[in-house]
């Protein structure tokens, strides 16, 4: 299997004025492109050629420093252009729901974990909700991790490289992230991962 690049689900203007054209031109044509060439020329000839997407990510963490950073960052944007949508946030599917608030305790409380999640990742890094042990938890990573290799399935998560938000924010990531779950979120998305992961 070789890693490709996909289109975005939308237009480069559809997220303004949360998420800029400028913004989703480097983030996506630039940063995704770059982790999606570069993991294909480090796969060639290791054991994981062939293995899926999900397989590489799990069998070079820890192993192959260099394949590992760019296939994690590959699947993490697979997953972040869908996690988004243009007029998101809003009213989150009923099953999704439920479940957030027995694990969380309510949703205003799992987003202001989720915030304060992506807020407190030091440098660069994503803040998650997984589901791990039946429950979903509010998680964060460094770099190119995802809640894949610590044993969970990621159902939400948010990019807090720079990259991802200094062009629209400069330096205040808060602001960023307010703006990710209150306007850009794809709930419907989320909520088929969270089907699938149980």
């Amino acid at each position: 299997m070789s890693f490709s690049l996909p289109d975005l689900p939308y237009a480069y203007e559809a997220l303004q004025p949360y998420m800029s054209r400028e913004t989703l031109e480097y983030h996506h044509d630039k940063h995704h492109l770059a982790y999606v060439n570069n993991g294909n020329n480090l796969l060639k000839g290791t054991e994981w050629e062939g293995k899926s997407l999900e397989e590489i990510v799990k069998g070079s963490f820890g192993k192959n420093a260099g394949l590992f950073n760019n296939a994690g960052q590959h699947y993490n944007h697979l997953h972040f252009w869908n996690w988004m949508k243009p007029n998101g946030g809003g009213a989150i599917p009923g099953e999704l729901e439920k479940a957030i608030v027995s694990s969380l305790g309510s949703v205003d409380k799992m987003k202001e974990d989720f915030i304060a999640a992506g807020t407190t990742q030091f440098g660069s890094g994503w803040a998650w909700l997984a589901v791990k042990d039946g429950k979903i938890a509010v998680m964060k990573t460094p770099n190119g991790e995802s809640p894949l290799v610590h044993g969970a399935t990621p159902i939400l998560g948010v990019d807090v490289w720079e990259h991802s938000y200094y062009i629209d924010y400069r330096n205040r990531r808060p602001d960023y992230l307010k703006a990710f779950v209150d306007n850009l979120v794809n709930w419907e998305y989320v909520a088929k991962l969270y089907a699938e992961a149980r």
